[in-house]
């Protein structure tokens, strides 16, 4: 059977065009795949989420524990949330009555204050539920193939920026 106005040789693709789609496909998984597939982009966003919620959490047992208070000590390798016997200002004070276990970073990820720069700090909340940081903004930076930034208003509001 014979299509009408058409011959037999000119019913499928080139070799030329079947060539270049799968060049363009090849160059688009080369430079697109990595970086949407990137672990170290992932962590970024992953760590920056489960810091603002274990934030959340700390703030939260400050504000229904006034007689105590909570930090959120960061290093160099992970964080960990602490409970002291009270506060002195906005600092906590006293002997630590109780330590999470360390919740180490992955991927290469890491937190930052960005008034100092450092990446060893202390967060503590107050009754109020306000932070020790007196950043008002951008105060966290979440530091990986992507820079991301935690932003605590001066109320005490946490929010990924």
């Amino acid at each position: 059977m014979t299509l009408v106005g058409k011959s037999p040789a000119s019913a499928g693709f080139t070799l030329v065009e079947l060539v270049t789609t799968i060049l363009l496909i090849a160059i688009m998984a080369v430079a697109v795949l990595p970086r949407l597939l990137g672990t170290s982009a992932y962590s970024a966003f992953s760590l920056r989420n489960e810091f603002i919620a274990e934030l959340h959490r700390v703030q939260l047992q400050a504000l229904n524990n006034t007689d105590r208070c909570f930090r959120v000590a960061v290093s160099t390798t992970g964080y960990r949330l602490q409970q002291f016997p009270g506060r002195s200002g906005k600092a906590c004070s006293g002997t630590v009555l109780g330590t999470d276990a360390e919740q180490r970073f992955q991927g290469g990820a890491s937190l930052a204050l960005l008034a100092s720069n450092g990446q060893s700090f202390n967060l503590d909340f107050d009754a109020d539920g306000r932070s020790s940081l007196n950043c008002n903004g951008d105060c966290i930076e979440v530091r990986a193939d992507d820079t991301l930034m935690i932003a605590i208003s001066s109320e005490g509001y946490i929010y990924a920026n």
